[in-house]
């Protein structure tokens, strides 16, 4: 019986290192068509920006912990389809972004690439199973950049952008949060937005 018991929970931690680590081969991928692709398809802007929240010590509820390990919640995500999504001033050193529902990112670098003070990104998520809006800011501004190249005879830009942000703030109350319990990654990519020049 014992040795019933112990076969039992080596398949079963067997069944979650798998899980786990086909969750870190999926990581990274793209889900749909690339933004590039996107873009020529709808004629115009794309873009997809993702807050990547750990499966475990993030604030999860337990029964979304599944659905992490098996990778199909990424976290918080949007793109130029989701409601009231908008392109705010875009430049080389400069992006801003926004959707409804708390959206609202503002990448800033210092023109090398490296991010400035004025970055910050804020998005709705659920915490077990609470919706809530954080204004999030990184807590360190080495951790991260911004690519933008422009498209060969055009003064539209495309490019990526990461960073991590551990500095929150309830966006209801203007409170610092004791959340995240470690730092999130946010990463973004974007093509055919319009350059504006610098500010």
């Amino acid at each position: 019986m014992r040795g019933k018991k112990i076969l039992v929970l080596i398949i079963a931690l067997a069944l979650l290192l798998a899980c786990i680590v086909a969750l870190r081969l999926r990581r990274g991928k793209p889900i749909g068509p690339s933004v590039s692709e996107t873009s020529r398809i709808i004629g115009g802007p794309a873009f997809e920006v993702q807050v990547e929240m750990p499966a475990f010590n993030s604030g999860r509820a337990p029964w979304e912990i599944p659905g992490v390990i098996l990778g199909y919640d990424h976290g918080p995500r949007f793109d130029q389809a989701s409601p009231g999504a908008q392109v705010g001033k875009i430049a080389a050193d400069h992006i801003e972004l926004s959707a409804d529902g708390g959206w609202d990112i503002l990448i800033e670098t210092d023109g090398e690439g490296r991010l400035i003070q004025g970055t910050y990104v804020a998005f709705p998520v659920k915490l077990g199973g609470r919706p809530l809006k954080f204004n999030c800011r990184p807590a360190d501004l080495t951790v991260g950049y911004l690519h933008t190249t422009a498209r060969t005879g055009s003064d539209e830009l495309e490019g990526s952008f990461q960073l991590e942000v551990a500095i929150c703030k309830n966006a209801a109350s203007g409170k610092t949060a004791a959340w995240p319990y470690q730092p999130l990654k946010v990463r973004g990519k974007f093509a055919r937005l319009k350059n504006q020049g610098q500010r």
